[in-house]
């Protein structure tokens, strides 16, 4: 399974940035549209992932895991057919079918057949999955630099097929009993997204992390267009994003550790006021080893926030449903990568991209010390500390 999610989410990356805010550029789109072109897939997922989550608990994962590789290989194809903002922003919202296939199902996979050990497999699982996050973007800014945007994208579909000779050998999980009938399945889908929605652990995780997502993603829609117009080329915004990710690897097992011993949502507080501090610098770094030191600092900031998060979901959903407790966190996360692009297109429309940037700061450190000053209240929501 890991290996899989390794082929189509490196592949996904490398079209998502650098070379999806390039390639809406090129095409005349503005700002503002930029952002909702960055985000429309995100939404697509943000929307389908607690029906696919809980088909998955009720069907079975290898049958979902084969749909959502179809659509990460076929996908990357259509982009050669583009030819206006508008068809792109269509083919970003079918595009993003891919992950809200992805998400859930291969999450709920590798925790059913990890057995005791979860939280070991999962971890490994998690650095084959953010493994992708590094070499995407970084390969794509290098492509960047001899091919046109359409003609990367015919790369990712190549690659993005990879994927099935391991989707086709994984075992299934142990199904259902008896599997609801069809005509029970509206009723027991409502049931699981009640169970998962009277969580306060799910609103408190999922929000945290839609507010942290949507600061990471203006980032990633906005930064390679301003990067170029400061006289950054192609590959060193590739750079960025693969250091970042690479020390978010690295740092996981210690943020983890940190999170255990202080507890989640303190530790969720120290990563989001130092990404905040971080993005607000991004107009202030002109060099590359500045550049570079930037995306290091937010790559180990994430490290303090995302095991925190995935420890409380983790800790509250086992058994069956896991797949749509997982999805509902994961709604929640992706309002904010929707959100991010579009609030920062608006704020360049209306002021500048260094403006954009340092009031994404503001707003993240904002949240962050109302967050901060509730549990220095004695307020902690979730209750959950190890």
């Amino acid at each position: 399974m890991g290996l899989a999610d390794f082929l189509v989410r490196s592949a996904y990356q490398m079209g998502k940035t650098p070379l999806l805010p390039i390639f809406a550029a090129s095409l005349g789109a503005s700002d503002s549209f930029v952002g909702l072109i960055i985000s429309v897939s995100t939404l697509t997922g943000m929307i389908f992932k607690p029906v696919i989550g809980f088909l998955s608990d009720t069907w079975g994962r290898k049958s979902w895991l084969l749909v959502g590789t179809a659509f990460f290989t076929f996908m990357p194809f259509v982009y050669s057919f583009v030819d206006s903002t508008q068809t792109l922003f269509a083919v970003r919202l079918i595009h993003g079918f891919a992950t809200a296939v992805y998400g859930p199902v291969s999450l709920a996979y590798v925790a059913e057949r990890a057995g005791g050990k979860k939280g070991e497999l999962l971890g490994w699982f998690g650095i084959a999955k953010t493994s992708g996050y590094v070499i995407g973007p970084l390969s794509a800014g290098l492509l960047l630099m001899y091919l046109n945007p359409k003609e990367v994208f015919t790369i990712i579909g190549i690659l993005s097929s990879a994927a099935f000779l391991p989707v086709l050998l994984l075992p299934e999980n142990k199904l259902p009993a008896q599997k609801p009938k069809v005509f029970s399945i509206p009723k027991k889908f409502l049931s699981a997204i009640r169970s998962g929605a009277a969580s306060s652990v799910v609103w408190i995780s999922g929000s945290l992390e839609g507010w942290v997502y949507m600061a990471l993603y203006a980032v990633k829609a906005f930064l390679p267009i301003y990067g170029i117009a400061e006289g950054f080329n192609v590959l060193q915004v590739g750079i960025f994003f693969a250091v970042q990710e690479l020390v978010h690897v690295m740092m996981n097992p210690l943020g983890g550790r940190l999170g255990d011993k202080f507890g989640y949502l303190l530790t969720v507080v120290a990563g989001m006021v130092v990404i905040a501090g971080a993005i607000s610098y991004i107009p202030s770094a002109k060099d590359l080893v500045t550049l570079l030191t930037t995306a290091s600092v937010i790559g180990l900031a994430q490290a303090l926030i995302f095991p925190s998060t995935l420890a409380m979901i983790s800790i509250r959903f086992t058994g069956q449903g896991i797949a749509t407790g997982m999805a509902i966190s994961g709604s929640l996360k992706n309002g904010g990568k929707v959100a991010g692009p579009i609030i920062a297109g608006l704020l360049i429309t209306m002021f500048d991209y260094e403006g954009a940037l340092r009031g994404m700061g503001l707003l993240l450190a904002s949240s962050a010390l109302v967050l901060l000053a509730s549990l220095r209240l004695g307020y902690d929501p979730t209750r959950i500390r190890m």
